[in-house]
């Protein structure tokens, strides 16, 4: 599968997700996606972001987004965090790491004074004509949220310009 390339179209996908949905990027056209990689369902940091974002829903969709997460757990676990927490939006299945290897977000990473392969927590913004205009490696949960908010309201104005 090909990895993404900022400032390029970011290739249709197709995920399992909460709600026993099938999410295909295509069906997002005309909408920002914020699309966001998290290790793991119900840790400290990933629910804490999980929160922000459901915090923000409503400045998000007044902003024409569409919020995405992906980790590596099961549809099953995801429709558990999600009931949880009272997630607004879905939660995408990436079991086989395909996505994972689309963005390139599968490092290795010190855990306990080993090596282990993980989701580098990792958010990425595609805009209304499905091309990857932002990204965020290595992200700290604080103040993240409102740090896309910004990213997505600067886009939006700016937009009129490129035209």
């Amino acid at each position: 599968m090909t990895q993404v390339t900022l400032n390029q179209p970011v290739p249709d996908f197709e995920a399992r997700a909460t709600d026993d949905k099938t999410i295909h990027l295509s069906d997002y056209s005309g909408y920002f996606v914020l699309i966001y990689f998290y290790p793991r369902d119900n840790t400290a940091g990933c629910t804490q972001q999980a929160q922000d974002f459901r915090d923000a829903s409503a400045k998000f969709a007044a902003l024409n987004t569409v919020i995405l997460g992906v980790s590596r757990d099961s549809v099953r676990s995801h429709d558990r965090f999600k009931a949880k927490y009272e997630l607004p939006f879905d939660l995408l299945a990436d079991q086989d790491e395909q996505l994972c290897q689309m963005f390139d977000v599968i490092k290795i990473k010190p855990m306990y004074g080993k090596q282990v392969r993980g989701i580098d927590r990792s958010s990425f913004l595609i805009n209304p004509d499905g091309v990857l205009v932002k990204q965020w490696r290595k992200i700290k949960v604080a103040n993240h949220c409102e740090e896309v908010l910004q990213a997505i309201k600067h886009f939006i104005a700016e937009a009129p310009k490129l035209r």
